[in-house]
């Protein structure tokens, strides 16, 4: 039986990429309320430890990154609009634990990412999926309301017509369509999704990390509904020519040689 947990690995060949995993393996990986408990937990100390520069996320095995919700125990933690409701905050806390999370986050996705895995999926920076993955958001099919936070990150995904027939069918939306629709950023073949995965987290370690994580920044305000630069904006990007960090790309340039950047 899977103990339905949440666990953290480290890439042997680059520390600093930590992969979290989504561990129910025997029911695909559906994400069970204590795990969604967990997932707060897990980041922050993630975002927390300056020798992290990159998040996987994923299911364990190949055959699912999540199904869903775990169903299973919804007549006990879901059964009425009070139990819901603090079930829901905990849903929430999970997504904002992942989206806030300061550091890039990649979701690598084998197979089934329906519901609450979705849900998790997007609220990720990047999504890679196998050339076997199935996306859906199902809450018409079980009489249930999706959260106005958790349409959002879809609707930013793939604009509001096709978030509306994602939500109204509960279809599954196939590998090549979600690639289409921008739900992914990259397919790849099932074998070769890991590797692809990781190796493109490695490079984002090897990039001046004050860069990156303020290019997220940025990114989400703009998300947020900002369109023009203010003190804040102004200041992260005028406080990068201040970082031994911009003094070594400079100076690696000139050098042609590659940087070592140091900022963490």
């Amino acid at each position: 039986m899977s103990d339905k947990t949440i666990r953290v690995e480290r890439d042997g060949e680059t520390p600093a990429i930590a992969t979290v995993v989504l561990d129910n393996i025997d029911s695909h990986n559906a994400i069970a309320l204590t795990m969604y408990r967990r997932i707060p937990e897990v980041f922050a100390e993630l975002d927390a430890d300056p020798a992290v520069k990159v998040v996987v996320l994923r299911g364990a095995g190949t055959r699912s990154f999540a199904s869903g919700a775990d169903i299973s125990e919804f007549e006990e933690v879901r059964g009425n609009s009070d139990s819901a409701k603090a079930y829901n905050e905990h849903v929430a806390a999970a997504e904002h634990a992942v989206e806030g999370c300061t550091k890039p986050t990649i979701a690598m996705v084998h197979g089934y990412a329906i519901g609450g895995g979705c849900g998790l999926a997007l609220a990720c920076d990047i999504r890679f999926a196998d050339e076997r993955s199935r996306f859906g958001i199902t809450p018409a099919k079980l009489g249930l309301v999706y959260s106005l936070e958790s349409t959002k990150r879809l609707v930013d995904v793939v604009g509001p017509s096709r978030a509306k027939w994602i939500l109204f069918s509960g279809q599954h939306v196939h590998a090549e369509e979600a690639l289409r629709l921008g739900l992914i950023d990259e397919l790849v073949p099932a074998d070769d999704l890991e590797k692809h995965t990781y190796e493109f987290a490695r490079l984002v370690t090897t990039r001046a990390q004050y860069s990156v994580r303020s290019s997220k920044r940025i990114v989400d305000l703009v998300l947020g509904g900002q369109t023009s630069d203010d003190e804040v904006t102004t200041g992260i990007r005028n406080s990068s020519f201040d970082t031994d960090d911009y003094a070594e790309g400079v100076r690696s340039f000139l050098e042609k040689r590659p940087p070592r950047f140091t900022w963490s």
